[in-house]
């Protein structure tokens, strides 16, 4: 197929470079613009620019795309069978959803009708799901709400956080796109409505979502630990000042010897203890006071001198 591309970030990669390898004629590649990071602000090529570079393909970056004229000219002008949308980042103005023949095909990182939304991947972990997976579907003016074409289930390992499993889906969503696109020319893909009464949302993370709420039981918050990572991550306050928590697990109601109330810490046997709702208990394994260094919750303990009866938050 003739088809133009539109992802920003690593997620979309591997279904680029999927296409090309099996031989569709991708003819335009539309990405965002490069955006300042890293502590310079330097400005810096989003993931899908740079494979696609790499691969030589025709690269552009709109800042707007819904009453572009000089953008709708030059997708217009590719005459595509299909528009792949994957993490763009836009969202898909109606005329482009009528443009080509085959429609916008989007991969999203959950099974559709759940977890509709921009953060899929990390609410599918902070949720505490043990499956989730990808979904191919026709795009609509809707947020996530199109037909299906196809889907496949992915486990989520206990010990996964979003950085470990992205990957992982990333790579399942490019087989899937590739067999849906098959599928499309062989007349073999059903297009299946959404049962809207299904759906969940899984919003766009926002900073406040990381910080740590300890009447939630300590699984509760060991799953948003991993499913917010890399940002918002996990963090609370402790005499005034921000801690982040990098690593924790949950640990039995006993742990510390006494029962501990709600964002309670205590010290036992050389371990940092924190109580949680539904008289459950964290142990903190490594923290990042502000300002400092990340270290173990241990040596944390040892420099701060707890108090019995402290509390965090």
């Amino acid at each position: 197929m003739k088809l133009v591309f539109c992802g920003t970030p690593q997620f979309a990669v591997p279904s680029l470079q999927r296409l090309t390898a099996v031989g569709h004629d991708v003819k335009l590649v539309v990405t965002q613009p490069d955006r300042p990071q890293g502590r310079g602000m330097e400005l810096a090529p989003p993931p899908v620019k740079q494979a696609a570079l790499k691969l030589g393909l025709p690269v552009i970056q709109p800042e707007k795309i819904k009453t572009h004229q000089e953008f709708r000219d030059q997708i217009t002008a590719q005459h595509a069978d299909a528009i792949i949308v994957v993490g763009y980042g836009r969202i898909i103005p109606k005329w482009m959803l009528e443009l080509p023949p085959r429609g916008n095909i989007n991969v999203h990182g959950s099974l559709l009708p759940k977890y509709r939304g921009a953060a899929p991947i990390q609410w599918a972990i902070a949720n505490g799901e043990t499956v989730t997976g990808v979904t191919t579907m026709r795009l609509d003016e809707g947020l996530d709400t199109g037909d299906i074409l196809l889907k496949r289930e992915l486990p989520i390992r206990p010990d996964d956080t979003a950085m470990t499993l992205a990957p992982r889906l990333a790579e399942t969503g490019a087989d899937l796109l590739i067999e849906t696109l098959r599928g499309l020319e062989q007349g073999s893909v059903p297009r299946i409505p959404q049962d809207h009464a299904q759906a969940t949302l899984a919003p766009i993370l926002q900073k406040e979502d990381g910080r740590v709420d300890f009447y939630r039981s300590a699984t509760d918050t060991c799953n948003r630990l991993r499913g917010f990572q890399p940002w918002p991550g996990a963090y609370t306050e402790f005499r005034g000042k921000m801690l982040k928590i990098i690593a924790a697990k949950t640990a039995s109601a006993a742990s510390g010897s006494v029962a501990l109330a709600p964002a309670e810490v205590r010290v036992s046997d050389g371990k940092l203890f924190v109580g949680c709702g539904k008289s459950s208990v964290l142990e903190l394994l490594q923290v990042q006071p502000e300002g400092k260094k990340a270290m173990s919750a241990h040596d944390f303990s040892i420099g701060h001198r707890l108090a019995a009866g402290e509390r965090l938050g």
